[in-house]
């Protein structure tokens, strides 16, 4: 699609601009990530947005939350969340310099499970070491399943390409 904005002409391209980022890559960085940004909107309609510390597990996201917060209380209500989950980079140079984190976002259906210990079995012992002992038996679970795309930027592509959006940027479908 062409479109001007103020004078300036520009191509909007919605398939993948950056042709190393793959599904497989998004998928092993967010297994080897924790921190995500959680997206949400009340019942009332205004968004909110919290940090969350996951855990991936056969290609859903799960987070624990009290069972009387505002996240366990709104995202039952709607089902919909929006993630985003930065990336570190730069190794030893991100010590030196501000490197920005690459980006993968993307939006997602959302089970907020009851309060109470986890039912015992492979999933129960994965999830077990992200509750302390105190709120195994109170915290609920969010189960977080991408869909569509993920959105990505500068995952797969050098720090220097990081600097030209349309080299940084990709779209890859979930699946």
């Amino acid at each position: 699609m062409r479109r001007t904005l103020r004078g300036v002409s520009t191509t909007t391209n919605h398939a993948s601009s950056n042709h190393r980022t793959t599904s497989a890559l998004v998928w092993r960085e967010l297994a080897k990530a924790s921190f995500a940004v959680l997206s949400h909107v009340t019942p009332a309609g205004q968004p909110r947005s919290s940090g969350v510390v996951y855990r991936m597990i056969d290609r859903r996201m799960f987070v624990a939350v009290a069972d009387d917060s505002w996240k366990a209380r709104h995202i039952a209500a709607n089902g919909q969340v929006a993630v985003t989950v930065p990336v570190r980079r730069g190794g030893v140079m991100a010590l030196l310099l501000p490197i920005p984190p690459a980006t993968i976002s993307f939006r997602a259906s959302a089970v907020v499970h009851p309060a109470g210990p986890l039912e015992s079995g492979p999933l129960a012992e994965m999830l077990v070491s992200m509750l302390p002992t105190e709120r195994q038996t109170s915290s609920r679970v969010i189960e977080i399943t991408p869909e569509g795309l993920f959105v990505t930027y500068g995952l797969g592509v050098s720090l220097m390409q990081m600097r030209v959006p349309a080299l940084a940027r990709a779209r890859v479908p979930v699946a």
